[in-house]
């Protein structure tokens, strides 16, 4: 069976083309900077890759790009449009409506829309994604997989905030979580490489977007992100955590409007806000040559990161093992190195020389006399969506 995954963003479409059950990568790329003049599809298959510029206008168009590859005579891999079975969908925001991946309907979409008040950069490309993969792939069957699902097993005493019940009952106001597909993907594969059942984990998908989550037994139970994808972790253009009066400050005194303050948050803060960069690779280029805000910054960022580690490890009352993923996490020997410095109280030792090795696969980059074993482990939201699709239609 072919399932087709997609992930639509703003100005985005990453997908993938598997064969289920097998798990078997087709093809796989990404069309970016719709809209844009200098907008492009990367496409590669086993037998061929290729980047080049397109006239891509919206999200239909990309689309249908996608398709036109898929189906190209001399480098595609379908017939037609009708050898998709499954369009497994991301969606960033379920809400406290969907627990679990769903098969879409107009209901679901519906949902989807409702919803996207909670998430306004994610949900309305991920809507669109699915509208237009109805048009183009209308025999096959769309369903949707959710980045909060996996925190829906949170606790009521780590989800609810300490504001009156009704915001809870009546507005919904929680904290839900993100990065779930992430998190659920390597926490299992954690869980099957260290061979436990009863298992304390702690995931930490560090990329443009960071979240951590305290895993046990498999199940999600506390996280840093929490009614919208800001705070907790400092991020690329994210705050992360941020004392509330500062908001109020910023607009009462400062003269802020809300607007304002909330680009200020999400577009201009994190990390490009503390260094003038938010691409990882180029504040540690800067802070090698010496540039002291850089160097700051990831220090800032690395201690933000070992205060949630500390934190959980009480909450799971122990710790087997932390993952690190995305793409810092599983590309910056130096962020990993920073985060475990100075944690072997909590039995964390960092095997220098692992820690530098380059590699794609699942590997344990820790001491063999370190109590707590610290894995990187790559993720694949895409292979995840593809097998929650799969199962849900099976």
């Amino acid at each position: 069976m072919q399932v087709l995954v997609l992930n639509s963003g703003s100005s985005s479409i990453k997908f993938q083309l598997f064969t289920m059950p097998e798990a078997k990568v087709i093809c796989s790329g990404m069309v970016e900077r719709i809209g844009l003049d200098n907008a492009k599809i990367k496409y590669q298959s086993e037998q061929i890759a290729i980047e080049k510029e397109e006239d891509i206008k919206n999200h239909k168009d990309g689309l249908q790009l996608i398709a036109n590859y898929l189906m190209d005579d001399k480098i595609g891999v379908l017939q037609s449009a009708s050898d998709i079975s499954i369009v497994g969908h991301r969606v960033v925001h379920g809400g406290n409506t969907f627990a679990k991946t769903v098969e879409v309907t107009e209901e679901v979409k519906r949902k989807i829309k409702e919803l996207s008040s909670l998430a306004p950069l994610h949900n309305p490309a991920n809507l669109e994604g699915i509208i237009v993969a109805e048009e183009i792939f209308s025999q096959a069957n769309q369903v949707a997989v959710f980045d909060t699902a996996f925190h829906q097993t949170i606790p009521v005493e780590a989800h609810k905030y300490a504001i009156p019940n009704t915001f809870l009952e009546k507005h919904n106001i929680r904290v839900y979580g993100f990065h779930g597909t992430s998190h659920k993907y390597v926490s299992e594969k954690a869980i099957d490489f260290l061979g436990i059942q009863q298992s304390k984990i702690i995931t930490i998908h560090l990329g443009n977007g960071c979240s951590m989550t305290a895993v046990k037994n498999g199940k999600s139970i506390d996280h840093t992100l929490g009614f919208a994808p800001m705070n907790g972790l400092i991020m690329g253009t994210r705050c992360g955590d941020i004392d509330p009066a500062i908001l109020f400050y910023m607009v009462n005194t400062l003269g802020y409007s809300l607007e304002e303050v909330n680009m200020l948050l999400q577009k201009e803060s994190g990390m490009l806000g503390l260094t003038g960069y938010s691409d990882l690779r180029d504040i540690e280029a800067q802070a090698e040559k010496g540039n002291t805000d850089c160097k700051l910054a990831l220090e800032m960022n690395a201690y933000r990161i070992k205060k949630y580690i500390g934190s959980y490890a009480t909450i799971l009352n122990g710790l087997d093992a932390i993952v690190f993923t995305a793409g810092i996490g599983e590309n910056s020997d130096l962020m990993r190195s920073l985060v475990c410095e100075n944690l072997d109280f909590l039995g964390i030792e960092l095997d220098t020389e692992k820690n530098r090795i380059r590699s794609k696969e699942t590997r344990t980059i820790s001491l063999p006399s370190s109590r707590v074993k610290v894995l990187v482990i790559p993720t694949n939201e895409e292979l995840e969506i593809a097998k929650q699709s799969f199962a849900v239609l099976s």
